[in-house]
C-alpha cells in the first residue's frame, strides 16, 4: 500500500483493490486452510494457541456465574435456578462456540485470516458493489472490538485481584491499586516486546485450565444432581419460573462466550485445527467442570454466590490461586492488547485510520508491533474503567455489550459470505443465520437494557471509533477527488513535456503516487517552478489489496514509459509491512535504474484545509484535517533511507 494523493502525505495505500482474490480459491472457501503455516509440530501449535487464543475465555469462570446471582440484575441462587443458569451456559458454550465460531466461522477465512476487519473485506469485495450499510456495520464492529480491549484487562484482572478478598477480608483496600499496579506494567512491557515471555503464555494457560477442572471436580462428586444441567429443558424452565427478569439474567450469561472472537482473529497465526483440537480437547470440559463445580457449590451453599469461584478453593490454597489467576488474567490481557496492535495496523493498511508510528518488535516475525499511541490510549482508559467502577461486577455490563454487539455483527457479515462467496443459497443462508442471529439477539438485547449501569461505555467508544473511521475513509476519497481537480498531469501530457525539454537532475527520483495513472503533484510542482525532473523516474504506487497477503510473483508490476520514466506497482495485502526499498532491489535486477539507498524519495504532502465545500459536514473535514496533520510521517512509517527524502508540499481545500 502507498503513495496515495488521496492522503495528505502522498505516500498512504491506493483505495482498496474492488476484489480479492477469486471466490472460488480454494483458501477462501469452506474448505480452507486448517493448519497454520509455521510448520511446527501440531502439539506446539496447539499449545501455543491455547495461550493467546483462548485466554480471554478461559478467565470468564472468575466473574461469570457470580454475575448471574450477584449482580445488578441476580437471581436467586435456588436449585432449579441453578440448574438453568448451568443448563443456559452449556448450551451457550456448546452452540456459540463450538457450533457458531469453531465450527462455521472459522470457514470464512480470508486466506487464511480471520478477524472482523478480514471478514469486512472478503464480505465487502467480492460479487460486486456491497451496500453502504454493511461496511459501517463492518466498521461499528471494528469499533467496538476497541471498547473490548479496554474492558478486557480491567475486568480479568479486577476479577483475579478480588480473590485477596476472599483470603483476608482486611485485604479488600488493596485490589484496586494492586490491580492499576499490574496494568501498568503490563501495558508498560509493550515496548520492549513480548517473545521473551511469550513462550510462557502456553505452559501458563494449560496450568490454569488443569487448576480450574481440579477445583471443579471435587464439588460435582460432593452434588452429583448438578450434572441434571445439561439437559436443556433447564434452561426452558429457568424462563418459565422467572419471565422477563430471567432474560435480563442472559446478560451475564453471554461472559461466559467472552473470547469467542479471538478464536476467529487469530485463525491466521495458527490454522482451525490447532484451536479446535485445544478447544474440544481441553478448554471445554475445563471450563465446565468449573462451572458445575461452582453450581454444584451453590446447591449445597447459596450463601457462597458472592464468589463461587475462589469459594471452591480451599483455605490454604487461595493465596496461589490469586496469583495464577491474575498471570491467567494478564496474558488475556496481552492477547487483547496484541489483537487491537493487529486491528489497527490492518484499519491503516485498508485506509481506515490514518498512518501511526509503529514499532517493529521483533526482526524475526513482522507481525510482533507495538503501536505507542494505541498502547497509551488503552492504558489510560483501562486504569480510567479501574477507578471508575471499581469492581469486576461494576464492569460485567458494558463487557457484555462490547462482547455481543460483535457477535452480532459477525453473523451478519458471515451471512454475506454464505452468499457470495460460498454460493450457499438464500433458504440454507437465511437459516443458518437467523438461527444464530436469534442468540446472538437475545444476548444483545438483555445488555442494552442496561445502558444505566455501563453499557453506554462500548456503545460510546464503537460510536467514536465508526465516525473515526468513516471520516479519514470519506476524507481520503474527497482529498483525491480535489487533487484530479486541480489538473493532475496524465503520464501522456508529462511525456509531451519531457520532449519539449526540460532539465533532467542526476540521478534517480522515486516519486510516490497514489495512482498508477496520476502523475504525482509533486512532478508538476518541480516542473512548474524550476522545470526539472530526475534523470532516472520511478513512479511508485503502494497498491493495498484486500486480502491478507499477496505472493511474490503478483507482488510487483513494472512498466516502461520511455523517457527514463518507469511506472511500478507494488501490491501488498493488509497485514503485511510494505518495504518499498526491497520492492525497489527487484526493481533493479528488472533492469530498472534505482539504487535503493542512493535514489531520492519524492514525497507530495498536502496541508488539507476544511472549506465550505459539499462532502462532508465541516465538523469531519476538521476532524479529518486534524488526523492528517498528526499522522506518521511517510518517511519514519516506511522506514526510507535518512537523508535521502524530498518533500514537496501543496495546499488543497476539502
Amino acid at each position: 500500500m502507498a503513495g496515495d494523493p488521496s492522503h495528505p502525505a502522498s505516500i498512504e495505500p491506493a483505495p482498496a483493490s474492488p476484489t480479492p482474490a477469486t471466490p472460488t480459491s480454494p483458501s477462501r472457501g469452506p474448505g480452507g486452510p486448517s493448519s497454520s503455516s509455521s510448520g511446527a509440530p501440531l502439539a506446539t501449535t496447539v499449545l501455543a494457541a491455547l495461550g493467546i487464543v483462548y485466554g480471554d475465555i478461559g478467565t470468564s469462570p472468575l466473574y461469570s456465574l457470580r454475575e448471574c446471582f450477584f449482580g445488578p440484575h441476580a437471581v436467586p441462587p435456588t436449585a432449579d435456578n441453578v440448574l438453568g443458569i448451568l443448563s443456559l451456559i452449556t448450551w451457550s458454550l456448546i452452540l456459540v462456540v463450538s457450533v457458531k465460531y469453531l465450527l462455521l466461522i472459522l470457514r470464512a477465512d480470508n486466506d487464511g485470516e480471520g478477524g472482523i476487519l478480514a471478514l469486512m473485506a472478503l464480505a465487502t469485495g467480492v460479487g460486486g458493489r456491497a451496500p453502504h450499510a454493511l461496511l459501517i456495520l463492518g466498521l461499528f464492529g471494528a469499533a467496538l472490538l476497541y471498547g473490548d480491549g479496554m474492558i478486557t484487562p480491567a475486568i480479568s484482572v479486577l476479577s483475579a485481584v478480588e480473590g485477596l478478598a476472599i483470603a483476608t477480608k482486611g485485604l479488600q483496600h488493596v485490589v484496586v491499586p494492586l490491580t492499576i499496579a499490574v496494568l501498568v506494567g503490563l501495558f508498560s512491557l509493550q515496548r520492549r516486546g513480548t517473545g521473551a515471555i511469550g513462550a510462557l503464555f502456553g505452559p501458563v494457560t494449560l496450568t490454569w485450565f488443569a487448576v480450574i477442572a481440579v477445583l471443579g471436580a471435587p464439588a460435582i462428586a460432593g452434588a452429583p444432581r448438578v450434572l441434571a444441567a445439561v439437559d436443556p429443558r433447564h434452561a426452558a424452565r429457568f424462563f418459565a419460573d422467572n419471565g422477563a427478569h430471567g432474560f435480563l439474567v442472559l446478560g451475564a450469561v453471554v461472559l461466559v462466550v467472552t473470547g469467542g472472537e479471538a478464536l476467529y482473529a487469530d485463525m491466521g497465526h495458527f490454522g482451525r485445527r490447532p484451536i479446535r483440537i485445544a478447544w474440544f480437547a481441553l478448554v471445554l470440559p475445563a471450563l465446565l467442570l468449573n462451572y458445575f463445580g461452582q453450581g454444584a457449590l451453590l446447591l449445597r451453599d447459596p450463601t457462597r454466590a458472592e464468589n463461587p469461584f475462589y469459594h471452591l478453593a480451599p483455605s490454604w490454597a487461595l493465596y496461589p490461586l490469586v496469583v495464577l489467576a491474575t498471570a491467567a488474567t494478564v496474558i488475556a490481557s496481552q492477547a487483547i492488547i496484541s489483537g487491537a496492535f493487529s486491528l489497527t495496523w490492518q484499519a491503516v493498511q485498508l485506509g481506515l485510520l490514518p498512518r501511526l508510528r509503529v514499532v517493529h518488535t521483533s526482526e524475526e516475525e513482522i507481525g510482533r508491533i507495538y503501536i505507542p499511541l494505541v498502547n497509551t490510549v488503552l492504558l489510560i482508559a483501562t486504569v480510567a474503567l479501574v477507578l471508575g467502577f471499581r469492581t469486576s461486577a461494576s464492569l460485567a455490563a458494558a463487557y457484555g455489550v462490547a462482547v455481543t454487539g460483535t457477535m452480532a455483527i459477525t453473523t451478519v457479515l458471515a451471512f454475506v459470505v454464505m452468499r457470495r462467496v460460498w454460493q450457499w443459497s438464500l433458504a440454507r443462508a437465511l437459516l443458518v443465520s437467523a438461527f444464530f442471529l436469534v442468540i446472538d439477539g437475545a444476548f444483545l438485547s438483555s445488555n442494552l437494557v442496561k445502558v444505566a449501569d455501563g453499557a453506554w461505555l462500548p456503545l460510546l467508544i464503537g460510536a467514536a471509533g465508526l465516525v473515526i473511521m468513516s471520516t479519514w475513509r470519506r476524507g481520503r476519497m474527497l482529498l483525491a477527488d480535489r487533487l484530479h481537480e486541480q489538473a493532475m498531469m496524465t503520464f501522456e501530457e508529462l511525456g509531451r513535456r519531457l520532449d519539449e525539454g526540460v532539465a533532467r537532475a542526476p540521478g534517480t527520483g522515486v516519486y510516490m503516487t497514489g495512482h498508477p495513472e496520476w502523475v504525482p503533484a509533486a512532478v508538476s510542482r518541480l516542473l512548474r517552478a524550476l522545470n526539472t525532473v530526475h534523470e532516472h523516474v520511478v513512479f511508485f504506487t503502494i497498491d493495498a489489496q484486500r486480502v491478507p497477503r499477496v505472493t511474490p510473483a503478483e507482488r510487483l508490476r513494472i512498466e516502461p514509459l520511455g523517457h527514463g520514466c518507469f511506472r511500478v506497482v507494488a501490491r501488498y495485502g493488509f497485514i503485511e509491512q510494505p518495504n518499498i526499498r526491497r520492492a525497489l532491489a527487484v526493481c533493479r535486477q528488472a533492469g530498472v535504474s534505482v539504487d535503493p539507498s542512493t535514489a531520492v524519495y519524492v514525497l507530495s504532502p498536502e496541508t488539507v484545509i476544511p472549506s465550505a465545500r459539499p462532502g462532508m459536514w465541516i465538523w469531519r473535514e476538521k476532524l479529518f484535517a486534524f488526523m492528517a496533520r498528526n499522522a506518521a510521517r511517510p518517511s519514519g512509517f516506511y522506514r526510507l533511507p535518512a537523508g535521502r527524502v524530498l518533500e514537496v508540499a501543496g495546499q488543497v481545500e476539502i
